[in-house]
């Protein structure tokens, strides 16, 4: 409890500030768009979406990733990480940006489209295990006989306060919001915005039903083992919420909002019928809390909702549109 508690202590506004200033220039300012949630066949109130699908290297990862490569010491032996795949690609980014070695660890379960990414940014890529679980505990080999060093995708104080800088960032862009719905997977997106934000307004963890972290943490008082499954399992299943992340969301995050992989996949194809915007099943995840009405906001309330990630191709999105034509 006491690392949990100092953890929690060293992710302030302050530092969440300094380090936006320190990666400015290595990530974009990601746009976003206001709808009415009217145009969605939902109650009206106003909505405000956050492209972060549009970071470089696909998702929000790239925040942490590049905190943890500019803040800490790098050895000559470079950097190791483990991932589903979004966070690989944002670490390879990362390196291939700053010139440094780097050799990423994901399962078998990482979709295709992570992996080409990770390859093409120049990243040693290791094949391991059937879930995240286990690529982490191969790169945490590998770090400790190569010297390099792990980069932890959601677990670690720079991961945090690199996320954070979404939160930052999204209020100077939607000054008026009332509440923020973010994905949980490991817990770095929410732990962040919620480090930010620090009870201003209401944040929101959204989890799918597969993979309920936050939810079983909360209810066990700390960080506890579950399943890890789901449509979204390649960005939304660890065994467990960070052992960081866990007094940050305790504190701040007002509610976990379980969703399906129906819930999910329906997410993504109206993000792409109504407004065209291709987002993974990760990334459409805090959106499906809304289009399910399992999050119900009160009329007039503003609404922000992070799409987090993209990394997905043209033909996979087509097959599963049609499956679920079919369905």
């Amino acid at each position: 409890m006491t690392s949990q508690r100092n953890a929690f202590n060293e992710i302030t506004k302050c530092d969440i500030a300094a380090v936006f200033r320190a990666i400015r220039v290595y990530v974009r300012r990601t746009p976003v768009i206001e709808i009415c949630g009217s145009e969605l066949g939902l109650q009206k109130f106003r909505l405000t979406l956050k492209l972060e699908l549009m970071q470089y290297a696909g998702s929000f990862k790239t925040r942490g990733a590049m905190t943890n490569l500019l803040l800490r010491e790098i050895p000559p032996a470079g950097v190791t990480a483990a991932s589903g795949g979004n966070h690989g690609a944002a670490v390879a980014y990362a390196a291939m940006k700053l010139e440094i070695p780097a050799r990423i660890f994901v399962p078998l379960i990482s979709s295709p489209a992570k992996i080409r990414r990770i390859r093409e940014f120049g990243a040693d890529l290791v094949v391991e295990g059937n879930c995240y679980a286990d690529a982490l505990s191969a790169a945490e080999k590998w770090a400790a006989e190569s010297g390099s060093l792990s980069v932890h995708a959601f677990d670690q104080r720079e991961t945090l306060l690199g996320q954070g800088t979404l939160g930052m960032e999204f209020e100077q862009q939607a000054p008026t919001l009332n509440t923020v719905l973010s994905s949980v997977g490991g817990g770095g997106l929410v732990g962040g915005i919620a480090a930010w934000f620090q009870g201003k307004i209401s944040v929101v963890g959204v989890e799918p039903e597969a993979s309920p972290t936050l939810t079983k943490a909360l209810s066990a008082g700390c960080p506890v083992d579950c399943e890890a499954g789901g449509l979204a399992a390649d960005s939304l299943a660890p065994r467990r919420i960070g052992e960081a992340v866990y007094p940050i969301a305790a504190r701040y995050v007002k509610k976990v909002i379980l969703v399906s992989d129906d819930d999910i996949r329906s997410a993504q194809l109206i993000l792409w019928d109504k407004l065209r915007i291709v987002a993974e099943p990760g990334g459409a995840a805090a959106f499906a809390a809304l289009l399910s009405r399992k999050y119900q906001p009160a009329e007039g309330e503003h609404v922000g909702v992070v799409i987090s990630g993209g990394n997905t191709v043209a033909v996979d999105f087509a097959l599963q549109e049609k499956k679920y034509d079919q369905d």
